[in-house]
């Protein structure tokens, strides 16, 4: 073992958080942090973006207007590039693996999850737009799609709003959080 393995794994990532893990422990548990993240993620783009797909099929679809079909085709178009940038994580994992280069992993993988949700929330703000357009007309359409907007501003400037407040979570220096002690009489 030469030296710097050695460092990894006796020296703590980040001695201020409490978790007491090495560089390498660190990022495969980031690393399982996004598949999980993922899993969530492929699997509803893919179920929507195969609603979008099957809805040119409907017998309906003739008596949408230009309007209509042109939000569709971005709508389609943007939910088949989400699902491929949500996929991407896995194959650059496969194409990494063994290479020692899980930090590059993780950093880039992060970035293509947060390009995916993007996507994800483009989606969900066109198919309001077009379900409400098609069933209440124009103006409840675009309503339901600024509406939409809202909501997923609010939820992307989320975690910006938390990481300014402090933490509730004890530093090492407060004492370790690790998992709840069970009663000495159980």
């Amino acid at each position: 073992m030469d030296s710097d393995d050695e460092t990894q794994k006796s020296t703590d990532a980040d001695p201020g958080d409490g978790r007491d893990e090495s560089l390498n422990e660190r990022l495969d548990r980031n690393w399982a942090e996004i598949l999980q993240e993922l899993r969530v993620t492929q699997t509803g783009t893919q179920i929507l973006t195969g609603f979008l797909l099957a809805i040119a099929f409907q017998n309906r679809f003739a008596d949408l207007d230009a309007f209509q079909h042109r939000v569709y085709l971005v709508l389609v178009a943007v939910a088949v590039l989400t699902t491929a940038v949500a996929l991407a994580p896995v194959h650059l994992h496969r194409g990494l693996f063994r290479q020692r280069r899980k930090l590059e992993l993780v950093r880039t993988a992060h970035v293509l999850v947060q390009i995916a949700l993007v996507g994800v929330s483009l989606v969900l703000v066109g198919t309001m737009l077009l379900i409400f357009d098609v069933v209440a007309g124009r103006t409840a359409g675009y309503l339901a799609a600024a509406f939409i907007l809202v909501v997923s501003v609010v939820i992307f400037a989320l975690p910006r709003v938390l990481r300014r407040r402090p933490s509730s979570t004890p530093t090492r220096a407060e004492g370790r959080v690790d998992r709840p002690r069970r009663p000495a009489n159980l």
